[in-house]
């Protein structure tokens, strides 16, 4: 474990190598799991605010549901996560002509509809993060359906802290991330 602010890495974070594979996995992790995407009270307030500028943007199953019960639920752990279909597909997500999973936050902002971005729990997958009293953890969270991920990863020889550095900074800061990049390159040195 690395520490860095009040923050905790696993090894994992600059040991394992990852570059999410869309057209192999087919955006499984946005319809597989057991509930939704983890929310901040932030993040459901923003994504509540721009749901007319995404409602038609999604399937009328989604619309159904986020009008019986909203765009979130609380899980059996207590948490906020985004409203699930038939305990599968986020309520967010959609299906492209190549059968691809995508989010239609994410598609909204990447074409400068919206000024929200997915939840950072979805940007930051496949690490987790979990708060505690004096710290948070981040891990790697290993599922199957990444396989093709680990696979591209490895060949292109990209460690996750890489891969996922746009949502680590949006997350914990740029001075965070360069500690990170400190931390990865005093790890390799000590290898050799």
């Amino acid at each position: 474990m690395i520490q860095i602010a009040n923050t905790l890495l696993s090894d994992d974070i600059f040991e394992e190598q990852f570059i999410c594979d869309l057209c192999k996995c087919k955006g499984e992790c946005c319809v597989a799991g057991e509930s939704g995407a983890p929310l901040t009270e932030e993040e459901f307030e923003q994504i509540n605010a721009i749901l007319p500028d995404i409602i038609d943007d999604l399937p009328p199953k989604a619309q159904k549901l986020i009008a019986a019960q909203g765009i979130a639920y609380t899980d059996t752990d207590g948490e906020l996560v985004t409203s699930i279909i038939n305990g599968e597909e986020c309520v967010f997500a959609y299906f492209d002509e190549n059968g691809i999973c995508k989010c239609a936050i994410d598609t909204a902002y990447r074409e400068g509809r919206i000024p929200v971005q997915k939840p950072v729990s979805c940007h930051l997958y496949p690490i987790r993060l979990t708060d505690y009293a004096d710290f948070t953890a981040v891990n790697y969270h290993r599922w199957s359906i990444c396989r093709p991920a680990v696979k591209l990863g490895r060949k292109e020889g990209v460690p996750l802290y890489r891969f996922l550095r746009d949502p680590l900074i949006r997350k914990f800061g740029e001075a965070w991330y360069n500690e990170v990049c400190e931390a990865a390159r005093l790890l390799a040195k000590e290898k050799k």
